[in-house]
């Protein structure tokens, strides 16, 4: 999963190049046409989908999922930044199977590093987010451990005992890139670290898997990633006041 992590960042970060040199000879031309207009910055509303829980929900028979995302520029530099979702997914260990059921909602901010020519509006960001999760466990089968395989394996018990109520809260750093492809639509990617505040665990079983933040991996560590398409909807425009030029 790491070098898939690792190439789609690459490719993002080359298309974000190719497209700020296009986006700025568009801006070039546009400018040599009107000198006259003042310009002015757009601050709006981007919402979409990420396409790796899209996509995973019909190559994969035991996960179902759907995360909305969106942000929304209130100052150059700033974003309000959140996702929303649901998961459903089966997992089998070597002596577990179990099944999580459950939505989330996180909610932060974004800050963007790139610094955009005039008109353009890529992004290569850091965030944080808080995560609230409400899901259910449900229990479909187990194997006790033998620590002695040589005198035969135990046999797998059914049981489908199902833990409702349960939640999670946690914080996510998160890094990205957006970059447009084409007027008001973008492609992104983020990865995501985790770490638990708050986990309301079931009696006689653990929650190893959290809609929202992924395995838990016997702890409060969690990773993830996400690659999405979006569309920019302008709000308003402010009108960017010249800077003053340093007197010697």
């Amino acid at each position: 999963m790491f070098k898939y992590i690792i190439s789609l960042w690459f490719v993002l970060a080359t298309f974000l190049g190719h497209a700020q040199a296009q986006q700025s000879k568009d801006t070039i031309a546009s400018e040599k046409k009107d000198s006259i207009k003042p310009k002015t910055e757009r601050y709006g509303l981007r919402l979409g989908i990420d396409l790796f829980k899209l996509t995973r929900s019909f190559s994969e028979k035991n996960y179902k999922g759907l995360e909305l995302v969106g942000d929304f520029k209130f100052t150059r530099k700033h974003y309000l930044a959140g996702e929303i979702g649901n998961e459903n997914k089966t997992v089998q260990d070597d002596h577990l199977n179990f099944t999580t059921k459950g939505t989330y909602i996180k909610a932060g901010f974004d800050y963007n590093t790139y610094e955009n020519w005039f008109g353009m509006h890529n992004m290569i960001y850091v965030g944080l987010r808080y995560g609230v999760s409400t899901f259910s466990q449900t229990l479909n089968s187990y194997t006790v451990y033998n620590p002695y395989p040589y005198f035969g394996q135990s046999p797998v018990t059914v049981d489908g005992t199902k833990y409702d109520g349960l939640s999670a809260q946690w914080i996510e750093v998160v890094a990205g890139v957006k970059a447009e492809l084409f007027n008001n639509l973008y492609i992104g990617f983020s990865v995501r670290m985790n770490n638990l505040i708050s986990n309301k665990v079931p009696d006689n079983f653990d929650n190893l898997y959290i809609p929202g933040f992924n395995r838990t991996y016997g702890g409060k560590f969690g990773a993830g990633f996400n690659y999405t398409i979006s569309y920019f909807v302008p709000l308003f425009k402010t009108i960017l006041k010249p800077k003053e030029k340093k007197k010697d």
